[in-house]
């Protein structure tokens, strides 16, 4: 199996959760933002980009950083992008990090924002649009502790795991 995963999120969905448990499930690493910085001499689109291609070589999960875009010509990729309600992942932002609701509001806000524009910046696509993913997954109807063995249940049936 050599299964790359792209999971584009918007903020306060618990998609680094998701992550993680597949992570486990699948015996694959996780890379994030802070991982790919953190491999870079120079923090630009390019040289992220050859991080992200250089480490879609072995079966991982890419947390953003426009990687379904990155990688749109290898076969072995799969494209999810995570969702959920406005008032859900304010609620999820406030628990996790013990803000208040205004505060919790005005940084998913501000995240989102953020994301969309680097997203449109580096791609010329609208961040989100459901195009540009295998599957949608929205932990407010679905439950984050149920979308994990959506996607396993998914690979299997498909014979990808």
């Amino acid at each position: 199996m050599n299964l790359v995963i792209t999971m584009s999120r918007r903020f306060g969905t618990g998609a680094s959760v998701i992550a993680n448990e597949l992570s486990e499930r699948l015996g694959i690493p996780v890379y994030d933002k802070a991982y790919i910085e953190h491999e870079l001499e120079d923090s630009d689109y390019a040289s992220e980009a050859e991080v992200i291609k250089g480490l879609a070589q072995n079966s991982c999960i890419i947390l953003g950083r426009c990687a379904s875009e990155i990688l749109k010509k290898q076969a072995n990729v799969f494209n999810v992008y995570v969702s959920a309600d406005k008032e859900d992942r304010i609620h999820r932002i406030m628990q996790k990090l013990s803000l208040s609701y205004e505060d919790s509001k005005a940084m998913l806000e501000k995240n989102d924002k953020e994301r969309a524009e680097y997203y449109y910046e580096h791609t010329g696509k609208v961040w989100g649009d459901v195009n540009n993913y295998h599957m949608i997954l929205d932990t407010s109807t679905l439950g984050i502790e149920n979308c994990a063995d959506i996607m396993i249940k998914y690979f299997e049936r498909v014979e990808i795991i």
